[in-house]
């Protein structure tokens, strides 16, 4: 919201001496946010006046139209003579009524003016376009063109109010009466002591049964509706200068008198309004909800499909409108067109106002679904003060008949739903409980009574709340009142004393090892947002009855496209995969650790928790309850090369090893070794898929899956070929593992080393072979690598050899060859009974 501070005088007398630096500050420390002071004018230096164009001489030989002009500025050049400037604008005649700067003044920019000669004239200054002033939004993008009742040599700074101070207010999303100059008043007003002299206080016509005919179908969409009617208007009447500047400075274009004033008592008052032409307006005019696929032409020019959620203004052909969102492009506000004959200026003459309320949440959406954000909807959903609606219109009727020559027809509409005021009971030092700070009951009272509040009783507070604050909804809302307008300076600093010694939990320990360990191994942390679309597990190939595909839905998602909370950390990581191939990066290898969410297995609605007392571990239990289900995961994606190609050798692509190698990463870190099995699930290549167990307390537990991508997979997300990648369950590590990690014993015993060489069945993995061997080689085992995998005549058709290198040590004593032998035979024979395994040669 931009803040002109000479229109903010016009309701609050603040001291002469204060800047808009000053302003600025009391507002901060009343909450408000405002960002930015504007200067307009800095630098500007006269002489700027208004001249009087006498002759145009359009000369030739040049690339584009240039124009010699003889201007009256009357003495403000020290000699009463035309001043004779170049130009190249088309927009203005010979008696037209222009700003010239004449040389010896300065410009915004610091653009100096002096005589210079161009195009083979000595041009003696400039005449202004709005952009070389800085006056803001402009239709033209020409010259200044001034009504003719100006003078001649009039000082044009003053005039065009050139100079000003404007405030850049960050309106919060519950702040919607700060969308307007009465509400800022109210704020400044409250900041300094001051009376406010508030815009909205009018008289205003009691409504009649002759006003203009309006229906409405849906009382709860619309609770109010004024309408009035204002005939005989000039189409020749143009907005004032004051009234297109202060446009300009709260960072609109002015368009024509009827939708400046409109935009004007909207910024004014904060209520939105309509002006249609009613020579266009068939019938009553109504308020509904759209019919699915009704069409309607808005003011932007755009054909838009109608959903049945939308509220929509029509009359009796269907929608002339979206209701607090934009009117419609058939009932708009005729510009002033001259007839090339008889030079008889026709435009619309007769408008039917509409000033009505509209429910925040049905325009917060509309203007969504339609990706349609305009000054209007943004004023609806944050909330507009429906008592404003009449008054407006009435503000609006006034300045149409003073500015345009109008007449007000004595028909006034207006339809009001009933409805009570909102009222709040409070304890009278519920304010000091949530500040930690003593206010007293007379503070309290006088500051809810400053914001428009009603206050009655002693030690219970009935609290009745303004109309234009309807942000104000519990007793916590008040105290935050109370406590802004007391100064959120002045409250207590108290830093929370935490027991000594306690540090990170297990748990988080764990997390940042695993983080550590997968950055050690070379990955890189790409942490996504959670949300994704349901459709993505479709890509994912998820089976119809996967648990992965029960989401929890958000009430109101940042995007309608992913709505949905994510059941797997993949589609994120995917999607960082793919944008780094996109942009040249191929070799990658990506992790990240976060939660996952799934529906609670007692879905219900959580309780507020109060926030002038720690919450009972019930309460807390309760809220937890009803929360999804959220495990903490980690995932990794790799594609590209493994290891580079140099000097030192050749390099290696990524593969579905190193997916189940950053597995094992992960599980070591939780002191655990994973089991390795082969798998099928969802997103991985069934014939390169890992199933990856833990025995927690004995029991056979699925924590994750890791492996090559199916090439459906890697087509929907456009991967590069053969990505990889691996997801792990760590809340269920951690509960495998048995208490913190243990560091390993180095023993000073010699290593025992014996290779073995097994044939197997060419289907067998060799994860079950190596399992087999480790547990049947026992507790003697150190480690176990597979180091050959050797298929051919030799060992026969479709068998295949892998060899093994196992590590043998005791950390008491040096083993014999007898014992590490016996051990080898051990792990064999185990081998031998799980997978058919036979030693090669044998």
């Amino acid at each position: 919201m931009r803040v002109p501070l000479s229109w903010l005088r016009e309701y609050v007398d603040l001291p002469a001496t204060e800047t808009g630096r000053d302003v600025q500050a009391k507002l901060v420390d009343a909450g408000l946010e405002v960002e930015t002071v504007e200067q307009l004018g800095a630098g500007l230096k006269g002489p700027l006046v208004v001249g009087k164009v006498l002759t145009i001489e359009e000369l030739e030989g040049f690339k584009k139209p240039i124009r010699f002009c003889t201007v009256d500025v009357g003495q403000a050049n020290g000699t009463g003579e035309p001043q004779e400037i170049v130009c190249g604008a088309r927009n203005f005649a010979v008696g037209d009524k222009v700003v010239v700067v004449l040389p010896g003044a300065v410009l915004p920019g610091d653009f100096a003016i002096a005589a210079r000669k161009t195009y083979g004239r000595t041009s003696h200054g400039m005449i202004c376009s709005g952009d070389e002033l800085g006056m803001g939004p402009d239709t033209t993008g020409g010259i200044i063109v001034l009504p003719p009742e100006h003078e001649v040599g009039t000082d044009a700074i003053a005039l065009l109010e050139l100079v000003d101070e404007v405030l850049d207010i960050a309106v919060t999303a519950n702040r919607g009466d700060c969308l307007s100059m009465r509400g800022v008043a109210r704020e400044t007003a409250i900041a300094y002591g001051l009376p406010l002299r508030d815009p909205a206080l009018l008289d205003v016509p009691a409504p009649n049964s002759y006003g203009y005919p309006v229906k409405i179908a849906d009382p709860i969409g619309c609770d109010r509706f004024t309408a009035r009617t204002v005939t005989g208007l000039d189409p020749e009447a143009r907005s004032p200068i004051w009234l297109q500047r202060r446009l300009q400075k709260a960072g609109m274009r002015p368009i024509s008198l009827a939708v400046d004033i409109t935009n004007y008592v909207m910024i004014e008052l904060g209520q939105p309004l309509h002006a249609y032409d009613r020579t266009r307006v068939e019938g009553p005019i109504g308020v509904r909800r759209a019919e699915q696929g009704e069409l309607l032409v808005t003011l932007d020019g755009t054909k838009r499909k109608l959903d049945a959620a939308d509220l929509v203004i029509t009359d009796s052909r269907g929608p002339i409108g979206l209701a607090g969102v934009m009117g419609g492009a058939n009932t708009e506000i005729a510009d002033s067109v001259a007839d090339p004959e008889t030079g008889v200026v026709a435009g619309t003459t007769d408008v039917v106002i509409e000033a009505a309320h509209f429910d925040a949440v049905a325009i917060a959406r509309t203007a969504r679904r339609h990706k349609l954000s305009s000054e209007a909807s943004k004023r609806f959903e944050r909330g507009v003060d429906p008592q404003a609606a009449a008054a407006a219109a009435q503000r609006t009727v006034d300045l149409l008949v003073l500015l345009a020559g109008g007449t007000a027809e004595a028909g006034v509409t207006e339809i009001v739903s009933p409805s009570a005021p909102r009222t709040i009971a409070m304890p009278a030092d519920h304010p000091d409980r949530v500040a930690g700070i003593e206010y007293g009951r007379e503070t309290v009272v006088r500051r809810l009574q400053e914001v428009g509040c009603d206050a009655y009783g002693q030690d219970e507070l009935i609290v009745t709340v303004p109309s234009w604050r309807p942000d104000l909804a519990e007793p916590n809302d008040l105290a935050e009142e109370v406590i802004r307008l007391e100064g959120y300076a002045n409250l207590p600093s108290t830093l929370p004393k935490p027991p000594a010694g306690r540090g990170l939990t297990e748990r988080q320990r764990l997390h940042r090892r695993v983080g550590r360990a997968l950055a050690g191994a070379g990955y890189t942390e790409a942490p996504s947002y959670p949300f994704i679309a349901e459709s993505v597990l479709d890509q994912l190939g998820l089976d119809a009855q996967d648990p992965n595909r029960r989401v929890v839905k958000l009430v109101n998602p940042l995007s309608d496209e992913e709505p949905a909370l994510r059941t797997t950390l993949l589609p994120g990581l995917l999607a960082t995969l793919r944008r780094n191939d996109g942009r040249g990066s191929h070799d990658l290898a990506l992790f990240e650790t976060g939660l996952v969410f799934h529906p609670s297995a007692n879905p219900g609605v959580a309780a507020r928790l109060p926030v002038d007392r720690r919450p009972t571990d019930e309460e807390i239990a309760g809220l937890d309850a009803v929360l999804p289900v959220q495990p903490r995961h980690v995932a990794v994606v790799i594609a590209g090369a493994r290891e580079q190609a140099g000097w030192w050798g050749k390099g290696r692509p990524a593969d579905w090893a190193d997916a189940v190698e950053a597995a094992r990463t992960v599980a070591r870190e939780a002191g655990l070794e994973l089991a390795v099995e082969q798998g099928q699930y969802g997103p991985w290549h069934p014939g390169r898929c890992a199933e990856l167990y833990v025995f927690p307390e004995g029991v056979k537990t699925l924590v994750g899956h890791a492996g090559e991508l199916h090439p459906r997979v890697v087509k929907a997300f456009g991967l590069p070929a053969r990505s990889c990648a691996m997801e792990l369950d760590l809340d269920l590590l951690e509960r495998a593992a048995e208490g913190a990690v243990q560091a390993p014993s180095i023993s000073t015993f010699p290593v025992a080393t014996q290779d073995v060489a097994l044939v197997v069945d060419a289907g067998v993995p060799a994860a079950a072979v190596e399992n087999s061997l480790r547990i049947g080689a026992g507790e003697l085992l150190e480690s176990i690598r597979l180091f050959d995998v050797y298929s051919g005549e030799q060992v026969g058709e479709g068998k295949k050899s892998l060899a093994y290198a196992l590590r043998f040590r005791a950390a008491d004593r040096t083993l014999t060859v007898e014992e590490a032998s016996a051990a080898r035979d051990a792990a064999v024979a185990l081998a031998a009974e799980h997978t058919g395994a036979v030693l090669r040669g044998a």
